[in-house]
């Protein structure tokens, strides 16, 4: 059981650092333990077979800088190429660029530089995906600016469409706060009443004149906003809305320039969005949605879905998911490797002729390691649905030389074939990554001594309960840990 939680952390782990080569970490780490089976049985001891796939991961990653191909971000049609590839077996794929289109659009948008030559690019916190049930697929777009599911506080006094806003973005309630429950208020006269509505009133009024004084277009608080608080803004023609998600306001503040103020008397002009070009309220279905779009230069951006039914939105938005972490990681690191299995051989190849100058007794598992590196050409093969023994001779032997770097499998017609030509690509980042996370996990888990299993013995009927024994350690070699 500890193994196989291990093995599905090890996919999420793959998910959210490179959002791709989740099956492949799976099938790899897989594979190696599979032939570290063999040695262990010979009692080899796992330090050193661990040792042999320390230095087989570092030579295949040594391969993968040597045949990586750069790659021009700035050339939207290698990118379109590239995001194509990595969904083209993918349900969307049948819409055609639709998908890719969306996701590099998307991920421009957000990509930061940090200098150096770094780029930070955050799918999960300033791409937000609003899937909206109606229209076609081909109405989905990215907008330059955000979208979410809230309409102004009082739509008949409220602009519901400003060209150019000023923003201003509140994280703190613009209403009385009620008092707790040690609050103590004596009312002697019928008048004191009166007194305590008015400071009520005078206090709101009083916040309300420290926003009304920057003339905001739109007021946005993600706290609650009191029916006066409501009144003196529209007075002043501010359009107001309020409750609105944390996320959310940190995506407009990225995509106006505005910043989130949590005291209204510590605003300053600085403050105040003035990057969106429009604020509009529409209504799609029997929702309303408001959009700040049309941004100078958006931080942050929402990608609008449309479609049939929420089961298409759903899988489209995986898809969309996907096709952006491609986006990113070609961004972060602009290199290529070939697909189909070629990078798997490619470096299989070059390890089992490297095996030979390896010293000692760590030259057959790094040996093994090598061959374990054919498991996912392989299993390409087998989803082909080709002969695979005879497909993945044929591709060893065109690799044993290491000329062919390039020839890998066709996932849908199973042909061996040059990758360059069909323009089957893996990103770098997701190849080294993969690498990466199947060795090291295997060699964690070669580590573990013994899984101490919680079964209890089984007894044989009638002979009650027996005297303990004192366990030595060579007994707990030679015991199976798990009953079969």
């Amino acid at each position: 059981m500890f193994s196989i939680n291990s093995m599905i952390e090890l996919s999420r782990t793959q998910d959210e650092e490179v959002g791709d080569g989740t099956t492949s970490v799976i099938v790899l780490a897989g594979e190696m333990l599979h032939v570290a089976e063999a040695f262990i049985e010979k009692n080899y001891h796992p330090t050193v077979i661990c040792r042999a796939y320390n230095k087989a991961l570092e030579d295949a990653l040594a391969v993968l800088d040597k045949i990586a191909v750069d790659i021009d971000v700035k050339d939207r049609t290698a990118m379109l190429g590239l995001v194509k590839s990595c969904i083209g077996t993918k349900f969307t794929s049948q819409f055609g660029d639709l998908i890719a289109d969306l996701a590099i659009d998307a991920t421009a948008i957000v990509g930061v530089d940090l200098g150096q030559g770094l780029r930070e690019v955050d799918i999960k916190k300033y791409i937000k995906v609003e899937k909206v049930p109606g229209g076609q697929l081909e109405d989905s777009r990215v907008l330059k600016g955000v979208m979410f599911n809230k309409d102004v506080i009082a739509p008949g006094k409220m602009r519901r469409k400003i060209v150019d806003p000023r923003i201003i973005l509140l994280d703190c309630p613009l209403e009385y706060k009620k008092g707790e429950n040690q609050t103590n208020a004596e009312l002697v006269k019928e008048e004191d009443w009166g007194v305590l509505l008015k400071m009520e009133e005078e206090y709101i009024e009083n916040i309300c004149a420290q926003i009304i004084k920057f003339k905001p277009d739109l007021v946005i608080t993600e706290k609650g906003l009191s029916d006066l608080a409501c009144h003196y803004l529209s007075k002043a023609g501010i359009s107001a809305i309020r409750r609105l998600r944390k996320t959310d306001n940190n995506r407009i503040a990225k995509a106006c320039g505005a910043v989130i103020v949590n005291r209204p008397d510590e605003l300053q002009e600085s403050d105040v969005g003035t990057g969106a070009g429009l604020f509009e309220v529409k209504k799609i279905g029997d929702e309303f949605f408001a959009f700040i779009v049309d941004c100078k230069d958006p931080k942050a951006c929402t990608v609008l879905l449309r479609g049939a039914s929420k089961d298409l939105l759903n899988e489209v938005e995986r898809n969309l998911q996907d096709a952006m972490s491609v986006a990113r990681n070609i961004i972060k690191n602009p290199k290529l490797v070939p697909g189909g299995g070629a990078t798997e051989l490619t470096v299989s190849a070059t390890l089992k002729q490297k095996s030979s100058s390896v010293e000692g007794i760590e030259k057959w598992p790094y040996e093994a390691a090598a061959i374990a590196f054919e498991a996912i050409p392989r299993t390409l093969a087998q989803n082909c649905g080709v002969n695979v023994i005879r497909t993945m001779t044929a591709l060893q032997g065109k690799h044993a030389n290491g000329e062919n770097a390039w020839t890998g499998i066709d996932g849908n017609t199973g042909e061996i074939t040059d990758m360059k030509e069909r323009k089957i690509w893996d990103v770098y980042n997701v190849k080294s990554q993969t690498f990466k996370t199947a060795i090291e996990a295997s060699c964690m888990l070669l580590r573990i001594d013994d899984i101490v299993s919680g079964i209890k013995k089984k007894q044989a009927p009638g002979t009650g309960p027996s005297k303990p024994q004192i366990e030595t350690e060579a007994d707990a070699d030679n015991e199976q840990m798990i009953p079969e």
